[in-house]
This record gives structure tokens, sequence and C-alpha cells, in this order.
């Protein structure tokens, strides 16, 4: 969570009347988002939660624009995504990064970390794609490396020959390589025991006060959100039926499902305890090691 609030900031993501619509067999139609309405600012941490099939993961990639919204619009930086020319749309996209869930299925089992982690730079930065360029990328890639608590020397490695908490370091490191403004952080501890996932927040705060990183942040993990996130936006059903500030929403909730969502929890005081402390005893996640 951000510590230094502003009382000016710059709107850094916009969605406004936001809808999706799918059809699917016998022309059923499944309305996944629902006229959502949010802004992000620039340097702070937005949190969507919800149970699953509440709409998170079409929400995040509307605002990735990687899918087209059937209704209303998503503007990044001030530029509507659905306006913009293919290229211009790509080039946006280098300011837009995004860590997933699971770090052993994201990224390719064949490649080795150096081309994992370069690969943005040699997507959104046509200097990176000579020969002659390739031992200052393997320099930018070991500064990455770095800057996410990992070595240099790591990165002739295979992806089989770290733990899930060093992978979803080389995931994080590899959504910094084109200095983004904006990443989408969508569920990045769950894969990851109680004590690593203290850490990896410790590391994404970290990143966010030395870079000014924007995050929305995806999770149904309500400890960690009340750690890390400056406000909530709650969805059910494709909607935002609560949105403010983290410890008004979670802390005297007004909708009946984020009370329900709330009630959920096991013991979230104990809860919250173990991902400041990264104690491993009692609830917990799954046994990755960091």
């Amino acid at each position: 969570m951000t510590t230094a609030k502003t009382s000016r900031r710059t709107r850094l993501l916009e969605l406004d009347g936001l809808s999706k619509e799918f059809t699917g067999p016998g022309a059923t139609r499944t309305l996944a988002v629902d006229n959502v309405t949010l802004t992000v600012e620039d340097g702070e941490t937005v949190a969507l939660v919800g149970e699953s099939g509440s709409g998170k993961t079409t929400l995040t990639r509307l605002l990735l624009g990687l899918l087209d919204p059937t209704a209303g619009t998503v503007r990044f930086d001030g530029h509507d995504l659905a306006a913009l020319p293919p290229a211009e749309l790509r080039a946006l996209r280098a300011g837009m990064q995004v860590v997933l869930q699971d770090p052993y299925s994201s990224m390719n089992p064949r490649m080795r970390v150096t081309d994992i982690v370069a690969e943005p730079l040699v997507t959104h930065d046509a200097t990176y794609r000579a020969r002659s360029a390739r031992a200052r990328l393997r320099e930018r890639v070991g500064e990455l490396l770095e800057s996410v608590g990992l070595t240099a020397g790591l990165q002739d490695r295979y992806p089989h020959e770290f733990s899930g908490g060093q992978r979803q370091r080389i995931s994080i490191a590899r959504a910094l390589a084109s200095s983004p403004r904006l990443v989408v952080l969508d569920e990045p501890t769950s894969a990851l025991d109680v004590s690593v996932q203290s850490q990896v927040l410790d590391l994404l705060t970290e990143l966010q006060r030395q870079h000014g990183l924007t995050y929305v942040f995806v999770s149904h993990n309500l400890a960690v959100v009340q750690r890390i996130a400056d406000r909530v936006a709650v969805l059910r059903r494709g909607r935002v039926v609560e949105c403010g500030e983290t410890a008004a929403v979670l802390g005297a909730p007004r909708h009946p499902y984020t009370r329900e969502l709330l009630a959920a929890v096991p013991r979230p005081d104990a809860y919250r305890t173990k991902i400041r402390t990264g104690n491993r005893t009692g609830i917990g996640g799954g046994t990755t090691g960091g």
C-alpha cells in the first residue's frame, strides 16, 4: 500500500460504463462485465475482489486492451484504447504489463530466463533486436533480476531450476522490463505459501515506491488486499457493488455481498498476522518455496 498520499493525482486509467457480453452456444448471452465505471490514479494500488465468475478476469483483459468492450470506454493515460490504430495500441501497451497467477505456467519452460525477461524489451524497443545489442540486452536483464532480489548470474538457467517464489520474481522482472506505468497483478501470490507471499508483497511495495508504479491487484484474498491496496472495488456478477478506501470497505462494508466475502474468511486477524510476519503455521496456501 502506498504510504505517501498526494492531494492531486493524475488519472492514469479510466473505465467508463464498461460492459462486455459474450455469445455462447444456442445464441445464449452472458454479460461478464456490466456497466463498470472506475478510475485508477497514478501511483496507487486498486484491488479488484470477488468470487470466481464475478468478472475480474474479463475486466482485466478489457483494461489491458486484450478484449474489445461491448459498450463503454477504457482510457489509459488519456487515450481511448478502442480508438487507437493497432500500431499505436501496441506502443501504448509497453506502459501496461501483467504478472499472472501461476509462476509455473506463465513462462515457456524451454526458454532461458534471459530470453523470458528480455521479451518485452525486444518487443517494444527495436534497438535491442540487433545481434550487436546482445551484450547490452544481457546487462539489462541482469539489472532487472537484481532489482527483484535475484542475481544476474541466474539468467542462463531454465524455469524448472527455480522455486515458485523465484519464478514469480522472474515474472515481475519481465513485467518491469518495458518500464511500465501500470502493472496488473492477477492473483500474484495465491500459488505461493504464506511466508513467500509476504516476501513478494514486500517486493511489490518497494518496487512501487522506487518506480512510481500503479497497480491493479486482482485477488480473492482479503488479508493480502488489506495489506497492499489503497482502494478496493468489489465485483459481483460483473458489476462493482462497492468501491472505496480499503480500510473503509473491509472495516465497515456497506453491501451485503462484501459482508459475505468477509464472513467467508476464516480467522481473518490470525491470517493477517501471518501475512505480515511470514509465519507458516495455521491457515496457509501451498507448499511453494521462495
